[in-house]
């Protein structure tokens, strides 16, 4: 039996073996996953995130980091469903390690339930031809519930021009006088989808603070009576791209407000925010998306060009 050493996570000085660990996974697993120092130490900034109970490592006997846990836990919800992703060394996989892991994020969603006296669920995921992991899962009791696709689209094929309702403009997000009116359309917008936790301003401020924010790809539909109907935030992960070689961005969020659907403001957004990467020299446009949208987001992707690049399985068990 090999001898682990579990423990919290330390702070800056863990960075490095974090990234070299989800680096050497990503060789072999080749997921797109990949990630830097820089990109760690800015995903640990999250508002939601007790770097003290959140995040969790496993060393073997020499030191070596071999194992590393995250949870991702709501702060809301009349159920809360914490999600683990975790990562094991290559060459220290087989189950047992794995199981530590779930086992810790069991007993870290226990601590909420006692905290929060209320009823908790633990989630992971896992990619369609991840067949071990899938494997895995199953054997811990997780039962599959959702799947997400991931879609993209050449930007060298013609893009449609977008047709907005009459009355309604566009215009770049401002983020310090948009916050609160931002926040509480993207609220309204996703109140009625799967899996949604109400967003907060601080929480909006976070995802618009890391360096490859470029505010020309941040985009708002205004109504006539000036509220704020629909957005498409687009996004260029710089690092991301260097590691993959590729020239791809996202449309990170697309959506619209309840009460403005059906007359066209998701295609408009979607269209000027593909306009808006291929004027920043993007040739791929990529997306997620989840396969039992209720607004008929898959319909329309499709609609545009994109198709499915890969599919993402969302487990789910009771703790």
């Amino acid at each position: 039996m090999i001898t682990l050493t579990m423990r919290p996570y330390a702070g800056e000085a863990d960075l490095e073996a974090i990234a070299h660990l989800i680096n050497s996974c990503e060789a072999v697993d080749k997921l797109d996953e990949g990630i830097s120092v820089s990109e760690l130490r800015q995903e640990f900034k999250a508002p939601s995130l007790d770097k003290a109970r959140d995040l969790c490592l496993w060393e073997n006997s020499d030191g070596k980091l071999i194992g590393f846990g995250r949870m991702w836990i709501p702060p809301d919800g009349e159920i809360i469903e914490g999600y683990i992703g975790f990562h094991v060394h290559p060459s220290d996989r087989g189950v047992y390690l794995e199981k530590q892991i779930v086992a810790w994020g069991e007993e870290r969603m226990r601590e909420v339930s006692k905290e929060r006296c209320m009823s908790v669920k633990l989630r992971s995921s896992a990619r369609e031809d991840q067949a071990e992991r899938i494997a895995f899962l199953e054997s811990c009791g997780f039962t599959a519930d959702r799947y997400f696709f991931t879609m993209r689209r050449s930007l060298d094929e013609p893009i449609p021009q977008p047709q907005f309702p009459a009355g309604f403009t566009i215009r770049q997000v401002e983020v310090e006088q948009d916050a609160e009116a931002w926040v509480e359309m993207f609220n309204q917008s996703f109140i009625d989808h799967w899996n949604h936790h109400p967003l907060t301003v601080e929480m909006l401020k976070y995802y618009l603070s890391d360096r490859d924010y470029k505010p020309e790809l941040n985009l708002i539909a205004i109504a006539p009576d000036g509220t704020f109907a629909a957005f498409c935030h687009s996004r260029i992960y710089t690092e991301e791209n260097a590691r993959s070689d590729r020239n791809e961005g996202w449309i990170a969020v697309l959506g619209t407000r309840r009460g403005f659907r059906k007359i066209g403001l998701g295609r408009a957004m979607l269209l000027s925010g593909m306009q808006r990467l291929k004027a920043a020299g993007v040739e791929t446009a990529k997306l997620g998306v989840d396969a039992q949208n209720p607004s008929g987001a898959l319909q329309l992707y499709e609609s545009v060009g994109y198709a499915t690049l890969h599919t993402r399985i969302f487990y789910v068990k009771d703790v």
